[in-house]
């Protein structure tokens, strides 16, 4: 199934961006679970005024903690069963108790009133002390009348705020799970009543009592926001997820719109490029005005269609030459057949000689084409071993003395190399020097001196032929290694040769690891280096 590339952005922006928006409420959430709880905490304790307020006011009047139950399960319970009846005293309208003050201005006298020790709204579980009558009038919650003293007037409570309409209702404390992680500790941390400790993390308030910390009240931290406050505050992180994902949607189609419009045109140029070079049009080119990755792609098919261009030149140059170079020998082979068999000119020994010499030109360019296809698919057979570079190319030097001498050519060798060996296949090097030997004589001349000289460098040798004859022009120095190239002038196709012997001593010292240069010679004419590698020791 075919996916436009348009849809792939799109997904892979789309799954980027809720990832992102993934990790960030992971995250967040994490945070929340467990940096809430010490928000959560101080709040809670916030919400313990009145149950802090209230066992302070019981301090205050007994002096001591006689008031708690002396049963262990009872104190452990006594927390939970003091908040449920706060909270029943909320619902019926009952005033809490007030806080302690640090300073009060002093009270206007009170008229007198009809004694009656108050009761405890909430009897204790042991110490004797009656519960409280229903015929009282409501008096503070959690304060006893001490035995001797009647209790001292306390300060109006102001009323709470109303609750404004539409606000939720505070949550209750059994809603928020205190009852089960609140500890009462005397003023040096021992234990009172509540939630034993267990060593984990908590919050602890004071309970005052003339400005001295009696008692603390301790609230254990939650160790998952399990309560509702810590719930609703993630459920309103969690409610925001359509909004995101919408978001989410709406971004990854505009940028993948974005990103498939700015993607889509080079690569569309790219494809259709690729169809005319398939076409045989090499002469395409794309624009080069990006400077991303596909700018360097439209660059790299520009160099690829140039050189499929210079390469399908060359190809056809090869094949016009090829039957050029082939037509050539046949042409007088058939010319000399014909003209015996028509009776214009005898079979003779010259004319027989003149057949054999076209026969062995043809097959020669034949071995040469052959071998310039081998090398170039790296099949060249080479029968390496350790040989002398500098004493081989004398001994095929001495080889052409004679034709040396017959074109009036001085051929000098130069100071004798001593370490001059190399790993290579002695036949192919000789065809290398026969090639450029044959060079010289052919385009040197009579007069023509040729000088032969040899250098190392410790790690490669190098040997340089000079010749005195005619020059070849700068522009065409870096040619004279291309298959049928022949220079104009002195150097042309009138002198013989098809111009593939110097395209071959190229191959072949490639093949070697080795290098064939040209350059000016001192002498006025060509110069010729050949560099091998030298063997190891």
């Amino acid at each position: 199934m075919r996916i436009s590339i348009g849809l792939r952005l799109f997904a892979s922006v789309l799954l980027a961006i809720l990832a992102v928006a993934a990790t960030a409420l992971v995250l967040m959430r994490q945070n929340v679970l467990s940096s809430f709880a010490d928000y959560a905490v101080n709040i809670e304790l916030d919400r313990l005024d009145e149950l802090s307020n209230a066992i302070g006011a019981r301090f205050r009047v007994r002096g001591n903690w006689d008031f708690l139950p002396a049963s262990a399960s009872e104190r452990t319970d006594w927390i939970a069963d003091e908040l449920a009846h706060l909270q029943r005293q909320r619902r019926e309208g009952i005033a809490p108790p007030a806080p302690p003050a640090l300073a009060l201005p002093p009270a206007p006298p009170a008229p007198p009133a009809m004694p009656a020790p108050p009761a405890p709204v909430h009897a204790p579980r042991a110490g004797g002390v009656a519960p409280e009558p229903p015929a009282l009038p409501l008096p503070p919650p959690f304060i006893e009348a001490a035995p001797s003293a009647p209790s001292a007037p306390q300060a109006p409570q102001a009323p709470e705020p109303p609750q404004a309409p539409g606000e939720p209702a505070p949550l209750a404390v059994q809603d928020l799970g205190l009852q089960e992680r609140i500890t009462l500790t005397d003023a040096s941390g021992g234990y009172l009543a509540g939630r034993r400790t267990r060593g984990e993390a908590s919050a602890r308030r004071a309970i005052l009592s003339q400005g001295k910390p009696v008692a603390y009240l301790v609230v254990a931290k939650a160790t998952r926001p399990s309560d509702a406050m810590a719930l609703a505050f993630v459920g309103q992180m969690k409610s925001s997820l359509p909004i995101i994902v919408g978001v989410s949607l709406a971004l990854s189609g505009l940028a993948a719109m974005l990103l498939a419009a700015h993607f889509r045109k080079p690569i569309r140029r790219l494809a259709e490029g690729a169809r005319e070079l398939a076409d045989g049009r090499y002469d395409t080119r794309l624009p080069q005005g990006r400077s991303d990755e596909l700018g360097d792609l439209a660059l790299n098919f520009n160099q690829l269609a140039d050189k499929l261009g210079k390469a399908e030149a060359s190809r056809r140059q090869w094949v016009a030459d090829t039957s050029h170079e082939l037509r050539t020998p046949l042409s007088v082979l058939r010319a000399q057949l014909e003209a015996i068999q028509d009776g214009v000119r005898p079979a003779s020994a010259e004319g027989t000689a003149a057949m054999l010499r076209q026969v062995l030109s043809l097959n020669k360019l034949i071995d040469e084409l052959y071998a310039l296809a081998r090398a170039d698919v790296g099949e060249l057979a080479l029968q390496r071993q350790r040989v002398d570079f500098w004493l081989l190319a004398v001994e095929q030097a001495a080889g052409f003395a004679d034709k040396f001498a017959a074109a009036g050519i001085a051929f000098v060798p130069g100071k004798a190399l001593t370490n001059a060996s190399v790993m290579a296949d002695p036949e192919r090097l000789r065809q290398v020097w026969a090639n450029l030997f044959e060079n010289c004589i052919r385009y040197g001349g009579a007069g023509t001196r040729v000088t032969l000289n040899a250098a190392t460098d410790g790690a490669s040798v190098t040997m340089r032929i000079d010749d005195s004859g005619p020059g070849v022009p700068d522009a065409a120095l870096a040619r004279l290694a291309e298959r049928f190239y022949r220079v104009e002038g002195s150097r042309s196709r009138e002198h013989g040769g098809a111009g593939l012997g110097l395209a071959l001593c190229q191959r072949i010292m490639q093949a070697h690891g080795g290098m064939l240069a040209f350059a000016r010679s001192p002498l006025g004419g060509l110069q010729v280096q050949l560099t091998l590698p030298l063997a190891a020791p």
